[in-house]
């Protein structure tokens, strides 16, 4: 079982108010609970405090993560946008009723309840201001980090920096989340994991920008969502078929082309397929830019590094 917490705070009572973190939840709480295909992922519980309305108090959060941490679950997704509050080389998450001297939720706090945890799996997605602090080990520097095994950490910003929001009323952070979720960070099969997001985010931001961090301890990467295949699966399939050894060169000529007369249906079909390929940098056509004059001039195309990697998955059976 997959769960996943999303909590967006965007009243305060001692500080300054926000405007993108309910909007925030709302945006990604549907990309977490389905896939692509429409099919189940994570059973995602929301947590808002939008200006007008019911604040989040720090007990509160806290009784949620102990909800979202119980015996139950295989994987849990814990995000997080509101205000962040440095404090002795720690993040504190803030909540509704924080006040200078106890702003919230210390990430200290939450790392406790992942240890104490049977969930093997645990990702935390923070959009707040100094969020880089999260899991570091204060005594040590801000440079040195804990994390429990089988747990990872995405946050928008460094801990020395703020997470913005944009003029419409979205965390900049979380509007290339979002971005990411939908097929953005997605590889050729559609899986999208932390690894993929982090690739995606840390692209979207610039060098004088808040900069994402990424910190895990984990020896696998599980799905945070499946999008449909860049490749249909039954095509991504035939690369060791038209591809014998991964340094083949497969020989074209006009009769590939659609567009040409006779017909040749069965090359034609090659030919749509490799299509896909190129379109996701598994074939590179020889000497040629286009896959189209290969065809035409009669020379070929190769795979490329990123095509013999999953011609070896497909190789594998792992396809």
């Amino acid at each position: 079982m997959k769960r996943a917490l999303l909590v967006g705070v965007d009243r305060y009572d001692s500080f300054p108010q926000l405007g993108g973190c309910v909007n925030d939840v709302s945006a990604l709480h549907p990309l977490l609970a389905r896939n692509e295909d429409d099919s189940p992922n994570f059973d995602c519980r929301l947590a808002t405090a939008p200006q007008a309305g019911q604040p989040i108090q720090r007990d509160e959060l806290l009784d949620m993560l102990e909800s979202l941490l119980a015996p139950g679950s295989d994987f849990a997704l814990f995000y997080f946008a509101g205000h962040g509050a440095p404090q002795n080389g720690d993040v504190t998450l803030v909540t509704s009723d924080g006040t200078d001297v106890t702003p919230g939720v210390r990430f200290t706090e939450v790392i406790e309840r992942i240890v104490r945890s049977d969930v093997k799996e645990t990702v935390v997605v923070l959009d707040c201001c100094f969020s880089g602090g999260a899991a570091t080990i204060a005594a040590l520097g801000t440079d040195q980090s804990f994390l429990p095994k089988g747990t990872t950490v995405l946050t928008a910003s460094r801990s020395d920096q703020v997470s913005v929001e944009t003029a419409e009323g979205r965390g900049q952070f979380s509007s290339y989340f979002e971005g990411a979720l939908e097929g953005g960070a997605a590889d050729v099969l559609g899986h999208v994991n932390v690894s993929g997001l982090y690739a995606y985010l840390a692209e979207s931001f610039g060098a004088w920008e808040q900069r994402p961090t990424f910190k895990a301890n984990i020896d696998r990467l599980h799905d945070i969502r499946v999008c449909n295949p860049r490749v249909p699966l039954p095509v991504l399939r035939k690369l060791t078929q038209w591809f014998p050894h991964p340094d083949y060169v497969l020989p074209l000529d006009p009769s590939y082309e659609p567009t040409e007369e006779p017909e040749h249906p069965e090359n034609e079909a090659i030919f749509a397929g490799l299509q896909k390929y190129r379109a996701c940098r598994l074939i590179d056509p020889v000497r040629e830019e286009h896959l189209y004059y290969a065809a035409m001039r009669s020379t070929g195309c190769v795979l490329t590094p990123l095509g013999k990697h999953y011609w070896q998955l497909v190789q594998a059976g792992r396809v």
